[in-house]
């Protein structure tokens, strides 16, 4: 018996049949989700239930996001207000786990000025959260795990958030040290799954009728490299494409430097796999991307593009983007306008540069003031709506096939989803749909999505 069960067999035996509620709350991106859901797992083996209300919880763990300072701040401001309900019920046990705790300054500040923390965990410790739980039961003042494991926990139950629509970890960690992120500090360097543990996995999630497999990596097109005689990303695209069952397939993120021409033809050569790509490209201008240090220049980005279209030229593509990098000059900030009108994304995921501590561009002179920076938002945002009302049309007359995510929050009897595509649709419909593939035939376009009506006979 290891640790792990030891410490939940403990708990179980401490705590009995007594009810016990915990609240979870995963900020950022889809890679936390993933490790809030094995977090509910571990504490669903506990007899942990799950409550959406804080004030009704025995057990509190905020699983943070570090990507931006503000998130940060706001994680803290979380904890701050948390002192009165420790106040109000000594038991309550509150952990923050997460990529800010991966940190040791963090962790440190979260021991000295949060009393009310019991627990600390890092982003590749979730299997220690019994130990942890267990010292802060039996009335340890504070516990902490930060430290880096390669113990991906391939046995580890997850409590999903959709019954529909699932993530799989393919890989942890980054190795690319682009100067604006902090990934690579928090999550630690590249660790590919192994493919086989993958493939059971994507297995067993489509025996059980998921409808969406989402492959997450912060660079899913290095996977394999690290290990030896290791399956390559489009190979395992290929091996779980093969696997039986109705489902898509989709990934992110897409690290331009590594997208290859293997990667595009097995994305058209694969049924399963969505025929959409993001591929991030954060900045229009090759100067910039050099001092992002993101190892490719605009040059290289368009050959991808250029060779996506040869084969499709209807093919949906989205993206990141970057406003107002550390002295970023109005002539490279027309550049990522040009790049927007040339590639015609579907849609663009824009943020406004903000300085991160511990980052090699938080260290760069930066002349651009916070008015510029947002009016070169705004500019970016409008020309983004031109360029997808008029794509989005190309639509028109078409057939999508849309997995229904649920009722639309903009027409009372619509359903809103997301196609093959990665374009929401929103068309009339039951309720009873959510969860379930169904074919639109699109009559409109928006700058921001699709509409249309089930095709008769379904």
């Amino acid at each position: 018996m290891n640790d792990n069960t030891a410490a939940i067999k403990e708990i179980n035996e401490l705590l009995g049949d007594r009810e016990r509620k915990a609240y979870v709350r995963s900020f950022g991106c889809q890679l936390n989700v993933s490790d809030g859901e094995k977090i509910k797992g571990l504490l669903k083996k506990m007899g942990y239930v799950f409550t959406e209300d804080e004030h009704e919880a025995d057990l509190i763990i905020l699983n943070t996001c570090a990507v931006r300072e503000s998130a940060e701040d706001r994680v803290f401001g979380i904890v701050g207000s948390m002192k009165k309900l420790k106040e109000l019920r000594p038991s309550l046990i509150i952990g923050i786990a997460g990529c800010m705790t991966a940190q040791s300054h963090i962790a440190e500040k979260i021991k000295k000025s949060y009393p009310q923390v019991d627990i600390v965990l890092g982003t590749s410790a979730i299997n220690a959260l019994p130990k942890l739980l267990l010292e802060a039961l039996h009335g340890a003042r504070f516990s902490a795990d930060i430290s880096e494991y390669d113990d991906f926990s391939e046995a580890a139950e997850q409590v999903r958030d959709s019954s529909f629509k699932a993530s799989v970890p393919i890989m942890f960690g980054c190795n690319n040290f682009c100067t604006y992120c902090i990934v690579p500090y928090v999550r630690g360097r590249e660790r590919s799954r192994l493919a086989e543990d993958i493939i059971e996995e994507v297995r067993g999630l489509a025996a059980s009728g998921y409808k969406e497999i989402m492959l997450l990596g912060q660079n899913v097109n290095s996977y394999g490299k690290d290990l030896e005689n290791g399956m390559s990303f489009p190979q395992l695209l290929r091996e779980l494409d093969s696997i039986e069952g109705d489902f898509i397939i989709r990934f992110m993120s897409s690290h331009p430097k590594d997208a290859s021409n293997e990667l595009i033809d097995t994305i058209f050569e694969c049924e399963k796999v969505a025929k959409h790509l993001h591929l991030p490209v954060q900045s229009g201008s090759s100067d910039v991307l050099r001092r992002m240090n993101r190892h490719y220049d605009i040059e290289k980005y368009l050959g991808i593009v250029d060779y996506i279209y040869s084969r499709d030229p209807d093919f949906s593509l989205t993206t990141d983007l970057i406003v107002g990098f550390p002295d970023e000059s109005d002539e490279e900030f027309r550049e990522t306008l040009e790049l927007i009108k040339k590639v015609r994304y579907d849609n663009i995921y824009s943020f406004i540069y903000s300085k991160r501590s511990g980052t090699k561009a938080a260290e760069m002179p930066d002349s651009i003031s916070d008015e510029e920076k947002g009016q070169r938002m705004r500019e970016l945002l409008s020309v983004q709506r031109v360029v997808s009302s008029e794509h989005y049309k190309r639509f028109i007359g078409k057939t999508m096939r849309v997995l229904v995510d649920g009722v639309s929050k903009k027409k009372q009897g619509y359903l809103t989803g997301k196609s093959n595509e990665f374009i929401i649709v929103e068309f009339e419909g039951e309720s009873s749909l959510i969860g379930q593939f169904v074919d639109v035939e699109i009559t409109d376009a928006m700058n921001w999505a699709v509409s249309g009506r089930i095709k008769k006979g379904q």
